[in-house]
């Protein structure tokens, strides 16, 4: 028998209506469905919820909640993008008191963040028709052991995701408030598709005006909060959820999507004796990078790992510099020099750049059956696939990118894009002042040419840059022309404000 449907009203007066049946039940909240699914009443569990113990912290609770719901939902959806955001947060939207409980509303996730084809096995994990939380994608035994390989997607998928959810940490960042929770079971992936959803968003922290409820999740708790976590909360030694916690977390998040292992469990014991105090050491006071260049200290032991873990566990075998220039050169300030220095760690908008420029960098495999599909150039005139080791053959033009700082004076953007048949040339490759993100205009994400390698040579097609020209031959190139890629041709790509210049480089594989 079906539950029945109660009905009553936010705080700000709009009718709603759930079924009485709780269809999830979290570590705060449990959760109920609106009758045609289209939304969700979740509401905070008194057993759960110390905020229901005194009247002043459940006002502080709900102000809170109407911050989110009211002023931070406002400036997010009715600003710049705000269209754009609906499919990276499942953001919070109305505030309701029922019953002597707290809740609140907040969209249904879409259908893609649902697993269709369930665990190996005839789904003998249950996970068929279940919430596709990060957790399940961010290790190696997982992928290997467990998920259907329908399910798994592509590297270049991962990157995507990683840049979904850096863009979505840095809008929150712009609205001056942090997750303090961020991790793999509060952000929904879809590796298929190559998108993501941030979740539970209702614990925001607004430094100075509103508290952490929780520290965070193992894994993605920052050393400085987990070494003084014994110390109260009113004492001012304490490190609380921040917007530089949330950067650290951020980092392991990217980490474990592209390599599928964890930045800081290694080798290394702290205490024989105790568990709880070297696992306490080691993600707190004595974090170290199991990649760090010079302390091999808590380097990954490979024969501790299990064959389901291999070879992504092991960084002898996949070390992190696969992931490209940008995001080592962050993975570096991340673990090593803001790892136990929160002030020198990458903004969220770093690594959105990083991975932007990134996804620049990436080659399709030839191997029809590498798992992972694409990887990423490594600067060598003989690249190689390094999941399947499927060396590249054939001719590969890349675009060295240079933009005008001044009239006819052009500068290099430490900017590349790699060109495969089927790459498209977009305007923020043709000019360094436009980025892609949620301020695009429709006309400005549409593609304005194409690569294609035909009769033994690869072509740009113009299909719509009023002003590309072959500098080298002083030849305009009009839109439905193409212009040949050869060794140091010079391609002026838009005459704008911050347009750019690209120089062709051969690799002969």
């Amino acid at each position: 028998m079906a539950g029945k449907i109660v009905k009553c009203t936010t705080v700000d007066g709009r009718p709603i209506e759930f079924v009485d049946e709780v269809i999830g039940s979290g570590a705060m909240k449990d959760v109920y469905f609106s009758p045609d699914k289209s939304y969700v009443v979740c509401f905070f569990n008194k057993e759960k919820n110390k905020f229901y113990e005194s009247k002043a912290a459940l006002d502080q609770q709900k102000e809170r909640l109407k911050e989110i719901v009211g002023n931070k939902w406002n400036g997010i959806f009715n600003g710049v993008g705000g269209d754009y955001w609906k499919n990276i947060y499942c953001w919070p939207d109305a505030l309701v008191e029922y019953n002597n409980l707290i809740g609140i509303t907040a969209p249904t996730y879409k259908k893609q963040f649902f697993f269709e084809h369930g665990s190996k096995n005839n789904d003998f994990l249950s996970i068929k028709g279940k919430e596709k939380e990060g957790k399940w994608f961010a290790s190696a035994n997982n992928q290997n052991r467990f998920l259907d390989d329908r399910e798994k997607g592509t590297w270049l998928n991962y990157l995507k995701i990683s840049i979904l959810i850096s863009r979505a940490v840095r809008r929150m960042h712009a609205a001056g408030v942090a997750h303090s929770d961020l991790s793999y079971k509060n952000v929904l992936i879809d590796p298929v598709m190559g998108s993501a959803c941030v979740i539970d968003v209702d614990g925001l922290v607004v430094p100075g005006k509103y508290p952490p409820d929780v520290v965070g999740t193992p894994d993605f708790i920052a050393p400085e909060v987990v070494t003084t976590s014994h110390l109260s909360k009113e004492d001012p030694k304490r490190f609380l959820p921040s917007i530089t916690t949330d950067r650290h977390a951020l980092g392991v998040l990217i980490y474990m999507y592209l390599l599928y292992r964890h930045p800081l469990r290694g080798g290394k014991i702290h205490d024989m004796d105790d568990p709880q105090k070297d696992e306490n050491l080691g993600m707190g006071q004595k974090a170290l990078f199991i990649e760090h260049p010079t302390d091999h200290s808590n380097r990954v032991r490979s024969n501790q790992l299990k064959s389901s873990q291999l070879p992504w566990a092991d960084p002898q075998q996949i070390p992190y510099t696969v992931t490209g220039p940008y995001l080592t050169e962050l993975f570096n300030k991340c673990f090593i020099d803001g790892l136990h220095e929160p002030s020198k760690r990458p903004s969220a908008n770093d690594w959105e750049d990083a991975l932007v420029k990134t996804v620049d960098l990436i080659q399709p495999c030839l191997n029809a059956n590498c798992t992972h599909k694409w990887y990423v150039f490594d600067n060598t005139t003989a690249p190689k696939c390094p999941f399947c080791n499927t060396p590249f053959s054939g001719k590969l033009p890349i675009l060295n990118l240079y933009s005008a700082r001044q009239e006819g004076k052009f500068r290099p953007d430490n900017h590349r894009l790699m060109v495969w048949t089927g790459q498209s040339l977009f305007e923020w490759h043709t000019n360094h002042l436009v980025a892609p993100n949620e301020r695009l205009t429709p006309a400005q994400t549409k593609r304005k040419g194409y690569f294609v390698f035909h009769n033994n040579k690869w072509w740009l097609v113009n299909e719509g840059l009023a002003d590309l020209t072959d500098v080298t031959t002083k030849t305009a190139i009009p839109i439905g022309g193409k212009i040949e890629l050869k060794d140091g041709v010079k391609i002026l790509l838009s005459k704008q404000e911050g347009g750019r210049l690209a120089v062709v480089q051969m690799v002969e594989a």
